[in-house]
């Protein structure tokens, strides 16, 4: 028998795991020897636990920066590099790819049927060809139609368990579970509206006891992606959302063009904030590359709880993390509401401090908004106070995380929360109850 191939993961704890999970663990044709962290802080350095790897890894995994690859392809005799994360624009994943090549190995994407569970229960993908394009509101919407024609569906969201390996999985039903648990500011923007419509969110990281856990509580199963990534269930029903906010992106990124070349549903979504042309831009690329697949045109609908503390005031905006960092938006819709209250936008970069003060370099694109970056206790301590040193009359949280209940602000806040509606037709409501297979 032929010793296994030497192996590598470049990730970022996510679908690296997953993929480790499904395909990599009991696999006796290869020794993963370590992944690598990228996009993410504070993942490197760290080990996949033993309990997690399986029995042919009793020390675990350990996690490397991925600037280290070729040292550590030339320290461990690598033979195979898989590449396992997302949103990136294909030129970065083939750069990758000769980084590799050069190095002496090959360079390897698993497919949906190296890594795709079947699940038991009717499964709907909400996945989209950009990160921060509104899956999540989507999701919901989705969600709650289902609960109007008597189902009961239960999230499962794409894996952030950035602040801990352990738990391989986790349940959200309540605003508590949330707060309670120690997690990062970026899981929390992810579960929280979820769980304040009444929704459960399953997440984790071994999606296949997830998949049970999901399959034994609800009648639906939706699949809240993140960034722009696949889905780890192979779905019975995809929807894809595209931003017009970035058109032209959409046959750019990895694996966001997979996503809508796979689509049954392209929902076109935030066309009551893009320019009517960029909304066509988006319509065209989605008919250029999907033609099949029916467009539904959607309002991401933003309401302040606090309006009186806005109006006409300076205001500091905090945004959603991963929207304005490697999503690449310069703001988002915090600071569209803001405005729409006649608020003028406080800049934040000369009161940031820390990792904050570095994003603003390390993300050039980003625009007179602090992103909600909440990787660690010391990050978070970085965030309370490049908020309290901006001067400033109100704080505007477009994040959809409840920041107050993990950071002490010290100024007037307003929460922004976002409901999806239909502007065209079909809606999606009756596509998704005519299109999904009936497997109950």
């Amino acid at each position: 028998m032929a010793p296994a191939r030497k192996a590598i993961i470049l990730g970022a704890a996510g679908r690296d795991f997953h993929n480790f999970n499904v395909f990599f663990r009991d696999h006796a044709g290869y020794e993963l020897v370590a992944f690598t962290a990228a996009q993410i802080p504070y993942i490197e350095h760290r080990t996949y636990p033993a309990f997690l790897a399986g029995p042919r890894y009793p020390e675990g995994i350990p996690i490397f920066p991925e600037n280290e690859l070729p040292e550590l392809i030339r320290r461990y005799g690598v033979q195979d590099v898989f590449f396992a994360y997302s949103d990136v624009r294909h030129e970065q994943v083939m750069h990758l790819a000769s980084l590799t090549f050069a190095c002496g190995a090959s360079f390897h994407l698993l497919g949906p049927n190296d890594t795709m569970l079947k699940a038991a229960k009717p499964v709907i993908a909400v996945v989209a060809a950009r990160t921060g394009a509104g899956k999540s509101t989507v999701t919901r919407y989705v969600r709650a139609a289902l609960a109007a024609a008597g189902l009961k569906a239960v999230a499962v969201r794409h894996p952030m368990p950035y602040g801990r390996f352990e738990r391989a999985v986790e349940r959200y039903a309540t605003t508590e579970d949330v707060t309670g648990a120690g997690i990062t500011v970026e899981e929390m923007e992810e579960y929280q509206q979820h769980v304040d419509e009444g929704g459960v969110v399953f997440a984790g990281v071994d999606y296949g006891l997830i998949l049970q856990r999901a399959e034994a509580e609800g009648d639906v199963i939706l699949w809240d992606g993140g960034n722009n990534d696949m889905a780890f269930y192979r779905p019975d029903l995809t929807i894809t959302v595209l931003d017009p906010l970035r058109p032209g992106e959409e046959a750019d990124y990895f694996p966001g063009e997979a996503n809508i070349l796979a689509a049954d549903i392209i929902v076109i979504n935030k066309v009551n904030v893009a320019r009517e042309e960029d909304v066509e831009r988006a319509r065209a690329a989605a008919r250029m590359l999907n033609p099949a697949a029916p467009v539904v045109l959607m309002v991401s609908e933003a309401t302040v709880d606090r309006p009186e503390r806005v109006r006409g005031k300076h205001v500091l905006v905090v945004e959603d993390g991963p929207s304005v960092t490697h999503g690449g938006l310069s703001e988002a819709a915090g600071a569209w509401a803001a405005r729409q209250l006649g608020a003028k936008l406080v800049d934040p970069r000369p009161y940031a401090v820390g990792s904050l003060h570095e994003a603003y370099a390390k993300y050039p694109r980003l625009g007179s908004v602090l992103p909600a970056l909440g990787y660690s206790a010391g990050q978070l301590e970085e965030l309370r106070l490049s908020i309290n040193r901006t001067p400033c009359d109100a704080v505007v949280l477009g994040t959809p995380a409840n920041l107050a209940q993990v950071v002490a602000i010290e100024k007037p806040l307003a929460r922004v929360r976002f409901t999806a509606h239909d502007v065209s037709s079909p809606v999606l409501r009756e596509l998704v109850l005519t299109l999904m297979p009936r497997r109950f």
